[in-house]
């Protein structure tokens, strides 16, 4: 087998030079599932690799929820042809493979401490089928110093040295609740290595299946750094967005119009509190187990997760607040939950926090309805009392509570809403696309995040 660590741009310009070589993916997550798309949309040949015996049936059938339906049947199709091996046995996958994407994520357990198990185990099965000349990615997210412990655990699996024998990358995706195929083949790439050669040949591969810029480093710990501290300060300023918010709820101020006074230059208009954000939920925990491995306290970072992670409970106390204004109660009433997604255009899963809130909700006794144009067939069979239209969602709602602003929903006639809703009834936006005067002229309690109006 040819070695993937001469690899220059030359030897892949083409389709037909494409296909000589092998992409082995480990991990069929969405991160894994994107880069097996970009590569075979190339011209590589694809093995998928996933002990997860159900997500290997399920792209076969071609239903990846995450996934457009006929980017997912096209990947069906890949099967078929041969261009794709999907498989359990991640050994064999890497025995194929020229290049090895690994993207198994680390783990946060209920303790908020780290888990890099899976990865782990992904690196000894990859040693085991690893042969001269190969090249692997890691795009896991992990902390400052973990690619060194993964390449210990490679070399000792594959009884091979890394830099002389095979090759070894780093180019972390992070985890965002955001992510598309389209921010993948967008985003700007760091890519780091521990040699010349694996950082060159892993920018090739990189440069020729995405369109964002590749910034290459022979500094694998500063590249894990940057990554840990763009998440965290994402992290941070969500958090505190969401604090300006319920201040201004409390205070009687309206966030939106405040954001609007400042003008739209303001650094106040980068942070509008949502109720989804696309802050990757992995990374604060890494830099914080990180920084107390180092002695160190990671105050704000640990500050910020604590609020973002107490979100959905603010939104249970604003719909339940809302319907106390309306003389009822959570239990027994009846609201609609409209745009469990923050993804248009696309079939898409409902974010976790929108679980979250379902969840909540239930709990209390709320009899929900839920509506969203943009979920997936499969998606909308796994959520309780899912409406396949609007009308149907909001007939006899006491309340209805907007998480994203769809275009759909961004014209609701408010006086037929009054015809098919219970009266009074409450209207909660999360999303700050309704006028907070125009809804409580026509009758309906308002309330809305950072709306303290």
């Amino acid at each position: 087998m040819s070695s993937a660590l001469q690899i220059k741009p030359e030897d892949i310009d083409t389709p037909e030079k494409r296909e000589r070589y092998t992409i082995g993916i480990v991990g069929c997550g969405q991160v894994g599932i994107f880069h097996a798309w970009l590569s075979a949309e190339k011209g590589f040949k694809i093995y998928c690799a996933d002990t997860d015996r159900t997500m290997i049936s399920n792209i076969a059938k071609g239903k990846i929820p995450f996934m457009q339906r006929e980017i997912a049947l096209k990947l069906r199709n890949h099967v078929k042809n041969g261009l794709l091996n999907i498989t359990t046995d991640v050994k064999f996958a890497a025995s194929q493979s020229h290049i090895i994407v690994i993207t198994v994520p680390a783990d946060v357990d209920n303790k908020k401490k780290i888990d890099y198990s899976k990865i782990e185990n992904a690196c000894k099965h990859v040693g085991l089928g690893l042969h001269h000349g190969s090249l692997i990615i890691i795009t896991s997210v992990v902390g400052v110093g973990a690619t060194q412990s993964l390449r210990e655990n490679l070399e000792n699996s594959s009884g091979i040295k890394c830099g002389a024998d095979f090759g070894l990358a780093y180019s972390p995706v992070q985890s965002s609740n955001g992510q598309t195929l389209e921010t993948i083949e967008k985003c700007d790439r760091i890519v780091a290595a521990l040699d010349e050669n694996s950082l060159n040949a892993a920018s090739t591969f990189l440069e020729t299946i995405i369109k964002g810029n590749v910034k290459k480093t022979l500094n694998v710990k500063m590249a894990e750094a940057v990554t840990l501290f763009e998440a965290v300060q994402n992290d941070v300023n969500y958090a505190l967005a969401r604090e300006f918010a319920i201040f201004c709820e409390k205070a009687g101020v309206d966030y939106v119009e405040a954001a609007k006074l400042k003008g739209k230059d303001a650094r106040i208009n980068e942070l509008s509190p949502t109720l989804f954000n696309d802050t990757p939920f992995r990374e604060p925990y890494i830099l914080i187990e990180d920084s107390e491995n180092l002695n160190l306290k990671a105050r704000i970072p640990k500050v910020a997760r604590e609020i973002n992670m107490m979100i959905a409970k603010h939104a249970t106390n604003l719909i339940k607040d809302a319907l106390k204004n309306c003389s009822k109660t959570l239990r027994r009433a009846r609201i609609t939950l409209l745009g469990v997604t923050n993804t248009k255009n696309t079939k898409s899963p409902p974010k976790s926090i929108a679980i979250e809130l379902i969840g909540m909700l239930t709990a209390k006794g709320v009899r929900l309805s839920v509506y969203d144009p943009y979920i997936s067939l499969d998606e909308a069979s796994e959520i309780p009392n899912f409406k396949k239209n609007l009308v149907d969602a909001l007939e006899g709602a006491d309340c209805v509570a907007i998480l994203t602003g769809h275009d759909e929903f961004k014209h609701l006639n408010l006086k037929e809403l009054k015809v098919v809703m219970k009266m009074p009834a409450a209207v909660v936006d999360f999303d700050g696309i309704m006028e907070p005067f125009e809804v409580e002229r026509e009758g309906f309690i308002y309330r809305g995040l950072g709306r303290g109006v």
